[in-house]
């Protein structure tokens, strides 16, 4: 089968499907490409819908039966583009956005369509037009990144990755993929670390996505598999002995009041309270006491812990910081995952808990009283490492290597900044 202009209308599966059918055809597309005329000008009456986009939006699970043989097809459409040359490198040393006009946008349309971002119909042109604009927010939100349609740092970064790594990065994950293959239950919620996200699935469908904020290079959130057996509404926070020595006693150190400013105890061997000034904040003495938090606004878990087993006595949690979500890079835990619209995400998993319906949910967070809640049917929870995966044909996901698990320098992109 022949790639033509025609068909790459009907989206970037057919973009797909030509990669797979052979490098010959990989390489006629990006020809292709490379000879195109210089079209795309503003007065073009080409549709910007109908940009040859697959929808990178998708209620598909990250491990939905469908995903390996997504990335299957992803593979073999990256092996044509890696055989045809791969993709040219985007100068990075302007802030391209919709309305300029500029030398680089034809190197960046280029790019955008080998990718199947950018249908060749839009033509090589310097204007940086709302074709490019649709085509650069796909992108983004391909990668994890505001789909804003402005080319800065990050999205630089990312879309000059090579194609032979990017490749790589699929055939490596496809391994990870697979492993997660069996089922994994009727109801379950997967944390993927490199995404910072969490899925709620139900029958192979996502019913709801959070944003999540995962632990740090230095104090990286661990791989498990658990359930879900326990919902803590208004819970005290015990801080780690980690927490204690990196960051409270050298806090108090600066800030003797900081305990009291922060409704903080401590708490003896016996269960007996004890007084701050007692201690000797010069020393590392008060690592050897429990540290806990009562209930609050300014409890570090806010409103709502989510308990699991696991070795490390890890948990996902509420946060009084809800503008920590907003950032680009959300790798800021101690190894626990804070969620976004954790009340939407607790309500799901005690959907078959007797009593505990969204309204008594809510009236037990206003009264401020610890409550323990044990989950009637336990929800499996999987915290996973997929740094990318395919959702559909022609829609491949890519995230920055944060922990340095897929073997290649260039895809921790972060570090590199």
């Amino acid at each position: 089968m022949t790639a033509s202009r025609r068909s790459f209308l009907s989206g970037a599966a057919a973009v797909a499907a030509s990669f797979a059918a052979g490098h010959a055809h990989a390489q006629d597309f990006i020809g292709d490409v490379l000879r195109s005329s210089r079209r795309g000008n503003w007065d073009d009456q080409f549709d910007a819908k109908v940009t040859g986009a697959a929808k990178v939006a998708s209620h598909v699970p990250i491990f939905s039966p469908m995903t390996a043989t997504y990335v299957e097809a992803a593979i073999g459409q990256y092996q044509g583009i890696v055989s045809a040359g791969g993709w040219p490198m985007v100068p990075a040393g302007k802030k391209l956005k919709l309305g300029v006009a500029d030398g680089d946008v034809e190197v960046l349309r280029k790019r955008l369509m080998v990718s199947g971002d950018l249908s060749p119909n839009a033509g090589i042109s310097p204007a940086f037009d709302t074709y490019v604009d649709a085509a650069v927010k796909r992108f983004q939100a391909r990668h994890g990144l505001p789909a804003d349609g402005v080319l800065g740092q990050y999205t630089y970064q990312m879309m000059n990755v090579s194609a032979p790594v990017r490749l790589g990065q699929l055939e490596t994950n496809l391994v990870r993929l697979r492993s997660m293959s069996g089922f994994l239950g009727n109801r379950y919620v997967v944390v993927n670390i490199p995404a910072a996200q969490i899925e709620a699935v139900e029958n192979d469908r996502v019913v709801s996505r959070h944003t999540a904020i995962v632990g740090k290079i230095d104090r990286q959130t661990p791989l498990l598999n658990s359930k879900i057996n326990e919902i803590i509404v208004n819970p005290y926070w015990t801080a780690p002995v980690s927490i204690v020595r990196k960051d409270i006693i050298p806090l108090m150190r600066k800030n003797p009041n900081y305990l009291k400013d922060n409704s903080i105890r401590i708490f003896g061997p016996n269960g007996s309270e004890i007084d701050p000034q007692s201690i000797d904040w010069s020393t590392e003495d008060a690592a050897k006491f429990r540290f806990r938090q009562d209930p609050g606004a300014i409890n570090a878990m806010a409103s709502v812990k989510i308990n699991f087993p696991s070795p490390e006595n890890v948990y996902m949690h509420d946060t009084p910081q809800q503008g920590l979500f907003n950032k680009l890079m959300r790798f800021d835990s101690s190894g626990c995952v804070r969620v976004q619209n954790v009340r939407d995400l607790v309500t799901w998993i005690l959907r078959d808990t007797p009593g505990w319906d969204r309204q008594t949910f809510e009236q037990t967070i206003k009264s401020g009283v610890n409550t323990p809640v044990a989950v009637t049917d336990p929800v499996p929870v999987y915290f996973t490492y997929v740094s990318a995966w395919s959702t559909g044909e022609g829609v491949v996901h890519f995230r920055d290597d944060i922990y340095a698990r897929d073997g290649v320098d260039e895809l921790q992109l972060t570090s590199a900044l």
